[in-house]
């Protein structure tokens, strides 16, 4: 499929799949997280294209389609405030937390990735 990214190094271990943030201390990037609305960690860049090791270069897909698993075509999928990097059916609900809108399924196996900047919900 059709995808723009930017090669980074990541400060943690990632999986493919996964949303990422970049830290602005460094530029490295790293699993992003919605349990804080006003963490730099709940502004998602991209997806990891591969998984990759701490201090290694992985590829951050920005814009296009993301292959991934166990998808529900149609639905809209937000950042997870309780597994870093993940995505979720269920936008966050709680004070405090950030609603990050990451894209909509196009297929079952399909995201057509459309990152919002993050929602602290109060």
């Amino acid at each position: 499929p059709l995808q723009v990214g930017f090669d980074a190094t990541a400060f943690e271990n990632v999986t493919e799949g996964d949303a990422l943030y970049m830290r602005t201390s460094d530029g490295q990037v790293g699993k992003a997280t919605a349990a804080d609305g006003t963490s730099e960690a709940a502004t998602v860049v991209g997806f990891a294209n591969a998984n990759t090791s701490f201090g290694n270069i992985v590829k951050v897909i920005v814009v296009g389609l993301k292959t991934m698993s166990s998808l529900d075509a149609g639905d809209l999928y937000f950042l997870s405030p309780s597994t870093a990097g993940a995505i979720t059916l269920t936008p966050p609900s709680s004070a405090g937390q950030a609603v990050v809108r990451l894209g909509e399924a196009a297929t079952t196996t399909t995201l057509a990735i459309q990152i919002e900047p993050p929602i602290k919900l109060s």
